[in-house]
């Protein structure tokens, strides 16, 4: 696995996607495109060529794991290891996440000071 550098992040809630794109930018020094949509994602994800994706599970449209499944059919990204952010973290939610290949997921409301570590602890165990 490369080192982990460029994110790939969709959340359509503008706050939440500032507080994580200064969290993952900022304090994790990733290369982030942070996308408002799934179907944005789809449009930046090929020339981005992300090594990880940070989905949002509950978004209008294409939700999460709607977004991932679009995601897996484009080239080169039917292996790019995923992680979702998500409320819903009930054990059976956690495995759904899971059956679709996540290497983790966040729990919301996350610690902003704490998520590139976060991500990159998930990154390590998945390697």
């Amino acid at each position: 696995m490369p080192d982990l550098r460029r994110v790939l992040y969709v959340e359509d809630d503008p706050d939440i996607r500032t507080i994580a794109t200064l969290a993952l930018e900022t304090v994790g020094g990733f290369q982030l495109r942070a996308c408002a949509s799934g179907a944005e994602a789809l449009d930046a994800a090929p020339a981005f060529n992300p090594h990880l994706l940070l989905l949002d599970v509950m978004m209008p449209g294409l939700d999460g794991p709607g977004t991932l499944a679009k995601l897996r059919q484009l080239p080169g990204m039917a292996a790019t290891p995923v992680i979702f952010m998500t409320a819903k973290v009930q054990a059976s939610e956690m495995e759904a996440y899971r059956s679709l290949g996540a290497i983790g997921v966040i729990t919301k409301p996350f610690d902003p000071m704490g998520l590139a570590a976060q991500v990159r602890g998930m990154w390590a165990q998945a390697a």
